[in-house]
């Protein structure tokens, strides 16, 4: 069992309901849980394994149970994408990021020998942008050349790395910048997933029903306001990961328009602002991470 419904894993939503002094209350993720579709089942299952990980400590049980964050026990799931990267998006939306017209390139060859360091060169590639070209070659509108750089020295492989910059850049009969971008990157892939975001963001104040479970269909309705709040956030955190993590950032002179990235943006910010709100002032450390990231 993933531990997981309507997309969001289980462990996130223990994750976010994490408040400043490190503490989850066992009956507050079983109700925001339940709003999102899991079961208590599902809910105990995963308590077990953040546990037995050494991730969480349990006092109690069930709903009665107090979880604490282990401080040693590494990162968990994504719950707010780089503050960094998320301040550089919304800069490109208000046109504070214009594109200077120069392609930055990235080569390497690496012998079989190192496999697990060129995987993880591909890797931090991949996850800052770039798109690869053909075997070892990789290309990017935006300047990570010093995160490129930085991480190939991690990995004991600067000597293998080749970097380029230029303004004429052609992949087989591709030269105009938008056709280049049409072609490296899967913006329809890319656009649906912000589309799902902009759909969650604009939607409703209550979170959708329980598919079923253990809970009951009418969980939703018999929540108070605060802990349908929270699912709600919840709900928004892991649709704005999964939009926001996987997005090369390209600039907004090589996307559609209107792009569907920025459009979602401006509706999430909205979103937070709307729940941050009526958010308890004990509730968890999700809306400061959230408010740090979109200020």
């Amino acid at each position: 069992m993933s531990g997981t419904e309507g997309g969001i894993p289980t462990r996130m939503v223990v994750h976010a309901l994490v408040r400043e002094d490190g503490t989850v209350a066992g009956g507050e993720l079983y109700e925001v849980a339940g709003l999102l579709g899991m079961t208590d089942q599902q809910v105990r299952l995963c308590v077990k394994r953040l546990v037995a990980e050494g991730r969480f400590t349990v006092e109690g049980r069930g709903r009665r149970a107090v979880l604490r964050l282990v401080g040693t026990a590494g990162p968990g799931p994504v719950l707010v994408p780089e503050v960094g990267f998320v301040r550089h998006a919304y800069r490109q939306d208000r046109g504070l990021e214009p594109w200077d017209g120069v392609w930055h390139a990235f080569a390497f060859a690496v012998p079989e020998s190192a496999r697990a360091a060129r995987d993880a060169l591909r890797d931090a590639l991949t996850g800052l942008g770039a798109a690869p070209v053909q075997g070892g070659l990789y290309v990017t509108p935006n300047a990570i050349g010093p995160y490129v750089r930085a991480r190939a020295a991690e990995l004991g492989l600067a000597e293998a790395l080749s970097c380029l910059s230029t303004r004429d850049l052609a992949v087989g009969a591709a030269a105009d910048p938008r056709a280049l971008a049409a072609r490296l990157w899967p913006l329809p892939e890319i656009a649906a997933r912000y589309e799902t975001l902009h759909a969650l963001a604009t939607s409703g104040t209550e979170p959708a029903e329980p598919t079923g479970g253990a809970n009951g269909a009418d969980g939703a309705n018999g929540a108070d306001g605060a802990v349908a709040g929270l699912a709600r956030a919840v709900a928004l955190a892991a649709a704005f990961s999964a939009a926001m993590v996987p997005d090369p950032l390209l600039p907004p002179e090589l996307l559609p328009r209107p792009w569907a990235g920025a459009t979602a943006r401006a509706a999430a910010a909205a979103a937070w602002d709307r729940l941050a709100a009526a958010a308890p002032g004990d509730g968890p450390r999700l809306f400061r991470l959230y408010d740090e990231a979109l200020a």
